[in-house]
């Protein structure tokens, strides 16, 4: 069943080539010296279903790999149907920080690994702050994100260790086909999330 909004939120994280000789020119030295230095850029593409209310899932699997001197943290593989409502920004802030935003990749793996918690707290919100600056983000904006998690994540954390315990899935293996379909009504019917096995089997690391 396919998603009802399927969306490209964000590709590699050069974004497309420019036609300008200067621009590929400086993009190229760029890339070489990144490489050079054993930097991986994110690749793919961020795709992305949506329920009537802003809540979204993977229809495409999307990694976070440690860069070199970032071995103590493993890889993070986030698998298809996972749920999420993008960075958790209150709408107050929105017109500085949109939850769709560039660091949008990085906070879908922090949704993951705070659903999950098969990572200390801490070194879930060091991954996030890792894959924002992945893409480049302003280090102001870096700080604010990662200060905030810091600050009042625990709440998060809490919460959803209490949701996991009352049996709430974040999984899907059946999307919606009906635009209409809002994120609380679709839980609530049989058998549209993966099995706990096969959960378990996908977030083994």
């Amino acid at each position: 069943m396919g998603a009802s909004a399927l969306t490209v939120l964000a590709g590699r994280a050069g974004g497309e080539k420019d036609g300008d000789p200067d621009k590929r020119a400086g993009a190229a030295w760029m890339d070489a010296w990144m490489n050079s230095k054993g930097w991986r850029r994110p690749e793919g593409g961020l795709y992305l279903g949506r329920f009537a209310d802003p809540i979204y899932f993977l229809t495409k699997p999307i990694t976070w790999k440690p860069n070199p001197g970032q071995e103590q943290y493993k890889e993070v593989i986030v698998p298809v149907g996972f749920v999420t409502d993008l960075a958790s920004i209150p709408r107050i802030f929105w017109t500085a920080l949109r939850p769709d935003g560039q660091y949008a990749y990085a906070a879908i793996v922090h949704d993951y690994l705070y659903w999950f918690q098969m990572r200390p707290r801490q070194e879930s919100d060091t991954i996030l702050k890792l894959g924002m600056e992945d893409f480049s983000i302003k280090r102001s904006t870096v700080a604010a994100i990662f200060g905030a998690v810091r600050l009042a994540g625990g709440a998060a954390w809490a919460e959803n260790a209490r949701f996991r315990k009352a049996g709430e899935k974040r999984i899907l293996r059946k999307f919606p086909d009906d635009p209409r379909s809002t994120w609380e009504n679709w839980k609530q019917r049989p058998n549209v999330f993966a099995s706990a096995l096969a959960a378990s089997e996908v977030h083994a690391i």
